[in-house]
């Protein structure tokens, strides 16, 4: 997997070097907890860390991006 695209209230953010199943049980447990926190990259190029707060009711979608195929 290349990345892990992030939307989160409508910005968006990126994991790179992350497992799609782990991040998504991350959010999840964070959820079953009440709240947490998931460290993401903000913008592209250098890496700018951001956190997000992760509640009931935060709009957070992950996307996998796949590695490109060659042709």
């Amino acid at each position: 997997m290349k990345r892990i695209d992030v939307f989160y209230g409508g910005q968006h953010y990126s994991l790179g070097g992350r497992d799609y199943a782990e991040v998504k049980a991350e959010v999840e447990a964070a959820l079953d907890a009440g709240r947490g926190w998931l460290r993401v990259n903000y913008g592209e190029g250098k890496r700018r860390d951001a956190d997000l707060l992760i509640t009931a009711g935060a709009s957070i979608v992950l996307i996998p991006v796949d590695d490109e195929l060659p042709e």
